[in-house]
């Protein structure tokens, strides 16, 4: 949080990613870099254009998808309100950012390392693999249900990677256990994980059960970002309510309920 600040950026960008069965659905925003001093993959931050004047009221949160010298670049979904809003930006717009927030995934170089993703929850693992020392131990697996060209899983060409689709009952069990073959497989590992709370209470249990150093990056609604609004409580592993935006969103398993 020491190192986050707010500013207004540029929209250099905002491209569709895919073609799922709603086109238009996901999007690749790229802004104007906000002259952060350094970030960490896990983190988030909050975006709020402009023009959208008193009316939505609260920014929105988004994984940190990479930062480079010209841009910061988050990668979404356009189901909500807010979301649907943010895909109508045009190159030119300004926009209003506050981050880089909350903590990160940790690294390291030298411990196999398995990336979990459920869907979306992709995005961070790609400012992951671009900024780690040793991507030879990394290795992904990506749980989706709208085809694969929705997600930036091309940026992981040259890693490790798998991916199972569900589509019925039948997929959602291969994926459970796919899950559970590969947390056991990297119980001497670490383990990072982000997607739908239900995919990574999945993962806990998992990890709870083979004694394994899990990760997960909680995606828990939040309005302003900094701890003032308490809209984003997740309970520790004591029972204690914390803020997300504070305390994680990337939290240890073993330190947080779902």
């Amino acid at each position: 949080m020491d190192n986050a600040h707010c500013c207004d950026v540029t929209v250099l960008e905002l491209r569709p990613v895919g073609q799922s069965e709603r086109p238009g659905e996901f999007y690749e925003l790229r802004l104007t870099n906000p002259g952060w001093k350094r970030w960490h993959p896990g983190q988030f931050v909050m975006l709020r254009p402009v023009s959208w004047g008193l009316e939505p009221l609260w920014g929105r949160p988004f994984s940190i998808c990479g930062v480079d010298d010209e841009a910061l670049t988050v990668f979404f979904q356009a189901i909500g309100r807010g979301t649907r809003r943010l895909a109508e930006l045009a190159e030119g717009d300004k926009v209003t950012v506050w981050g880089p927030l909350g903590t990160y995934f940790a690294v390291e170089p030298d411990t196999p390392t398995l990336m979990l993703a459920g869907g979306i929850g992709i995005a961070p693992f790609r400012g992951y693999v671009e900024r780690h020392p040793n991507p030879a131990n990394l290795r992904l697996f990506l749980a989706h249900r709208m085809p694969l060209g929705c997600y930036p899983y091309d940026r992981f060409a040259g890693e490790r990677a798998e991916c199972l689709r569900e589509l019925n009952p039948k997929d959602l069990e291969a994926i459970i256990a796919r899950l559970r073959a590969l947390v056991e497989e990297y119980r001497e590992g670490l383990i990072l994980c982000c997607g739908p709370t239900p995919f990574m209470r999945t993962v806990r249990n998992f990890a709870l059960e083979f004694g394994a150093r899990a990760q997960l990056s909680l995606e828990n609604r939040m309005a302003c970002g900094v701890g003032a609004c308490l809209g984003c409580v997740a309970k520790d592993g004591e029972g204690h309510h914390v803020q997300t935006c504070l305390r994680g969103p990337v939290l240890w398993a073993d330190a947080v309920q779902l």
